[in-house]
């Protein structure tokens, strides 16, 4: 079995981070891949610590699964606060533990910078998806996302 880890994603990273979010963003309702802005947006967390982090979960030289946190901060906790995004593990990795073990860490990760909560968003319809977030703590908010597209 390959060496197996977990840790923050570099820029020689991205082409295969864009990999893992094509499919991704295949499966979800709301996104379509593209691949420019998503190498971007990869950049841009990876260049500014301050605005995220992005964990991967490393089988020897493969990416077989990545999760991003991003920063904010809440009035409501009255401080900072993550939001989950890119939870992705390759089809043919699932149902190995790899998602828990990078949801903990991403988790972990969000204690150790000092977040008061986490925050994600999923389609409604991906029940599985929904399921195993709640197994780990998350439960279903009353709030409902809006979302306003800019030009």
């Amino acid at each position: 079995m390959p060496l197996e880890k977990i840790e923050a994603a570099t820029h020689e990273d991205i082409p295969l981070l864009c990999e893992l979010l094509a499919i991704l963003f295949k499966q979800e309702e709301d996104f379509k891949p593209d691949r420019e802005k998503q190498s971007e947006g990869l950049r841009k967390i990876i260049s500014q610590p301050d605005t995220g982090t992005i964990l991967v979960f490393r089988e020897g030289t493969e990416i077989v699964g990545m999760v991003n946190l991003l920063y904010t901060v809440s009035t409501a906790c009255g401080g900072q606060v993550a939001l989950l995004e890119d939870m992705i593990v390759r089809p043919g990795k699932r149902g190995g533990k790899i998602g828990s073990r990078l949801l903990e860490a991403a988790i972990a990760k969000a204690q150790a910078s000092g977040c008061a909560r986490i925050t994600l968003l999923t389609d409604r319809t991906n029940i599985d998806a929904i399921r195993f977030y709640q197994r780990h703590g998350f439960s279903v908010s009353g709030m409902i996302p809006l979302r306003l597209l800019i030009p």
